[in-house]
């Protein structure tokens, strides 16, 4: 018994308070990090906590390249070096996950099981193939639609609000397969309360701004991702009884993909 408290002991001790937040910058992204500071391995189990935090650096560094790009190159340029910069920034992990998502669902059928080997297998396939290329082709379509500074200010905005939303599906489901069969051989942990405020002030903080800067219909951009997080929760639900990682890259990609489409419209 006191060998089992002094272990607890230990690993409490490891974690620090910045442990946390330094691991989800790790996790999430392909910036060397990991070279200035090692978080101890219970960090990453609460990496989705501050998932929108980790999208002010990303979506900062992608809205960054699309308009000091538009000042100097062809605006479409611009935005096809802001796509692939922020693909560079994160490694592609979350249009990895949609590619998955999308061959795991396409091709599997109603067979859980399957759905979820397909999704796990590293070779991409037909659905997957076809939906980032359509994927990329809306994004790129969106973002030119937009002014420089509109497209600029909307994806400061979207980048962290659409992963505080997607991050919800945490607390809505459990992990579709057991801890060993997990790819990153970690399970997201269901966070508190204070931790569910401090990722709704990551995601709607910039959101508010934008919304207070751009005077658009709040009603619009705020609900209608959040319905398209919804209908593919029941989605996953109805397959799969719980998530997976690349369920949360696929939905959280779609939902910005979303706010985009519905700032276009407006």
């Amino acid at each position: 018994m006191q060998a089992n408290s002094n272990n607890m002991q230990i690993n409490i001790d490891q974690t620090r308070w910045y442990d946390r937040i330094w691991a989800a910058f790790v996790f999430f992204t392909r910036l060397p990090f990991w070279r200035l500071h090692q978080p101890s391995k219970e960090s990453y189990n609460s990496v989705v906590e501050y998932w929108p935090l980790t999208g002010w650096l990303t979506g900062g560094l992608m809205a960054a390249t699309l308009y000091f790009g538009s000042l100097m190159l062809p605006y479409a340029v611009a935005v096809l070096l802001a796509i692939v910069v922020r693909l560079l920034i994160t490694g592609a992990l979350h249009e990895d996950g949609l590619a998955d998502f999308l061959d795991g669902f396409g091709g599997g059928g109603s067979d859980r099981e399957r759905i979820l080997a397909i999704m796990k297998d590293s070779h991409i396939g037909t659905y997957g193939v076809i939906g980032l290329f359509l994927y990329h082709l809306l994004l790129f379509a969106t973002l030119l639609s937009l002014s420089p500074i509109m497209a600029t200010l909307t994806i400061l905005a979207a980048t962290p609000y659409a992963r505080m939303v997607t991050a919800e599906l945490i607390l809505m489901m459990p992990y579709a397969r057991r801890e060993e069969e997990a790819k990153n051989k970690t399970i997201y942990r269901k966070f508190s309360a204070w931790a569910g405020i401090g990722l709704a002030i990551q995601g709607l903080l910039p959101m508010g701004l934008y919304l207070w800067y751009t005077e658009l219909s709040w009603e619009m951009i705020i609900f209608i991702p959040c319905l398209v997080m919804y209908f593919l929760y029941l989605l996953i639900w109805n397959k799969l009884r719980g998530y997976t990682g690349d369920c949360c890259g696929a939905v959280c990609l779609l939902v910005e993909l979303t706010v985009y489409l519905v700032v276009c419209a407006l």
